[in-house]
């Protein structure tokens, strides 16, 4: 019985870690935060601190993930099945918010894009998991009558997503890019017909 004990306050330890470092990286950015900052801010030295994650990689790889895991449901969950597009605006203009989060999953993305990187198959399977609720959502507003049936769903999420990674690397280069508000205008060009 005490193991169980122990498994759930590592469960609940990490989960700490990765909400303090979601905080302290998108506040003061991913080059500027230390593992011996994070490490302090949860009580833990640095060693303990990668007892949870294993390495430094695979600790960002984690924060990557419960990003994704809080945005999703803070932004597209809640928007509801009809409302998922507007959901993924939402998403774009919170990243304006977290600046850390966005430089390391641009780092980190562009560093995956090597095989043999740490966060390759993250990055695939984020790539897959993104795409497909795109598609489930322009296919939604096809069947609903709001989107045309002739419009290619495949593509339309791929531009889409191509685009959001790619407005996220100009933003970086230029805080007066306004994401959401050209991510909005690929949507109506792309869903006008």
């Amino acid at each position: 019985m005490a193991a169980r004990g122990s498994y759930a306050k590592g469960i609940a330890k990490r989960d700490e870690i990765l909400t303090t470092a979601l905080r302290v990286i998108a506040e003061r950015g991913y080059r500027k935060t230390s593992l011996r900052e994070l490490a302090a801010a949860v009580g833990l030295s640095q060693t303990g601190l990668l007892h949870y994650f294993g390495t430094k990689e695979d600790l960002f790889i984690a924060v990557l993930r419960k990003r994704d895991d809080v945005d999703t449901q803070t932004y597209i969950v809640e928007a509801g099945e009809t409302e998922r597009i507007k959901g993924f605006f939402n998403v774009i203009r919170h990243n304006a918010d977290v600046p850390g989060l966005v430089h390391l999953y641009t780092q980190f993305s562009a560093e995956a894009s090597e095989a043999e990187h740490p966060a390759h198959g993250y990055f695939q399977e984020r790539s897959a998991y993104f795409r497909q609720i795109m598609v489930a959502a322009i296919r939604e507003d096809q069947d609903l009558g709001r989107l045309p049936a002739s419009l290619d769903a495949d593509g339309i999420a791929l531009l889409m997503l191509a685009a959001s990674d790619g407005l996220q690397s100009q933003w970086l280069l230029d805080s007066t890019v306004d994401m959401q508000a050209h991510l909005s205008l690929l949507w109506d060009s792309l869903t006008r017909v």
